[in-house]
């Protein structure tokens, strides 16, 4: 939502119990991520991967999510918000089962248990944001960095969580398949209480069926605003993605500490990012979205730098949270100014997802092939690089007016 924002109006029962709602599927989501990332390095060691080939590994986690993202416009357009995030929960506990078994015999099993949990994860995701982006506007005020705030408390508890799995040395298989289990069960009965993604279901069927067509999300990848917020968020996507697919490792390999210690790190990074959204909203409401993620991305960079060069682990510890602030607000802040306009919304935000999956995509093999040569450590600067190219198009973050469609248009 922009910093432009409507009236205010009391939240009804039915809105706050869909908001709630929709913090447990951010939760979820984040808490299964976390879950699987923070046993990354167990799953490497066991299948005896380099840097490079961890890399193309979690290169396949991107590969589903793009494949997931560029479906989910018209996914979450025919199906809305609550079906999508119903069914994609109850795949990806498949997923993460596949994995819990199959890292156990080889690579195959972990690359398509992966793949399918990136499907999976990239559809809810779209999803989520969409009902996010619906209780944002009947609300009258901007929750939506507190939406993803909440993701963010979800893979601080799966790092915590993890952290004690690998500390108390209990099986990848046993944790990955609770963690299964817990998404399969808890997520779809939650988001029962989603609301519709659009105010007014039955007027936008009728308005379709008066022309016998109904616009295509495609058309939204010819916008040239919301390609520029995908490029943003595609800067803060990998600062992310690097944060939490990398930190641990090079914390292990490059600063010579134990698994425990380096899953801390990632925890740490993951709580940083919440508390940077989870206090965004004053912030936003002051200054704008494109004053805020240009200074945002100032310690973004000094975080990362610092981490990188740091002398001590200490001081690595503080650049990993410098790093997590820094980068906690791209993605939100983008997903709100492609719903901007809520008609669109669907379309838009999947266009935007798609492109900053895109690091998530690049991201893995980038920083796994640049350590093959420089240290994964030393990779990581390419992170900063990026966001610093990223603040010549943050511009595009400023709040789009609401335009009337074409009557019979409905997206």
């Amino acid at each position: 939502m922009s910093t432009r924002q409507t009236a205010k109006a009391p939240a009804q029962p039915w809105l706050s119990v869909a908001v709630r709602a929709t913090y447990v599927a951010f939760i979820g989501a984040g808490f299964a991520f976390a879950g699987w990332a923070s046993r990354i390095p167990q799953v490497r060691d066991r299948l005896h991967l380099t840097s490079a080939a961890l890399g193309l590994v979690l290169l396949t986690i991107a590969a589903g999510s793009i494949t997931a993202l560029l479906l989910a416009g018209m996914i979450v357009t025919r199906f809305h918000s609550r079906r999508t995030v119903t069914a994609m929960a109850s795949l990806q506990g498949a997923a993460l089962a596949a994995v819990a078994f199959g890292y156990l015999a080889g690579v195959v099993p972990v690359v398509v248990g992966v793949f399918v949990f990136g499907f999976s994860a990239a559809a809810w995701d779209v999803a989520m944001n969409v009902q996010g982006a619906t209780v944002e506007r009947r609300l009258g005020r901007a929750i939506m960095p507190r939406f993803h705030a909440s993701y963010s408390i979800g893979t601080v508890a799966g790092a915590l969580v993890g952290a004690a799995m690998v500390a108390l040395h209990v099986p990848v298989t046993a944790h990955l398949l609770a963690v299964a289990v817990a998404v399969a069960v808890v997520i779809p009965a939650a988001v029962r209480s989603f609301i519709p993604d659009i105010d007014d279901p039955a007027a936008g069927r009728g308005a379709a069926n008066a022309t016998g067509k109904t616009a295509s999300p495609w058309r939204r990848w010819r916008e040239l605003r919301t390609l520029l917020v995908g490029i943003v968020v595609l800067a803060f996507a990998f600062a992310e993605g690097a944060g939490i697919d990398w930190i641990s490792l090079s914390l292990i390999d490059g600063y010579r500490q134990a698994a425990v210690v380096g899953t801390l790190g990632f925890a740490a990074f993951l709580a940083s990012m919440t508390i940077g959204r989870w206090f965004a909203d004053g912030l936003l409401a002051r200054y704008g979205r494109v004053r805020v993620i240009r200074g945002q991305t100032i310690l973004a960079i000094a975080g990362v730098l610092l981490f990188v060069f740091s002398p001590t682990t200490p001081l690595a510890f503080a650049g990993v949270l410098l790093w997590g602030v820094g980068a906690s607000l791209g993605f939100p802040v983008g997903m709100s100014a492609a719903a901007d306009d809520p008609s669109a919304a669907a379309g838009r935000v999947s266009v935007v997802a798609s492109i900053g999956y895109c690091a998530f995509l690049g991201g893995p093999p980038l920083i796994g092939y640049l350590g093959q040569h420089v240290t994964v450590l030393r990779a990581l600067v390419a992170v900063a690089v990026v966001l610093g190219l990223a603040t010549l198009v943050t511009g595009a973050l400023r709040p789009l007016p609401v335009q009337p469609h074409p009557r019979g248009e409905v997206e």
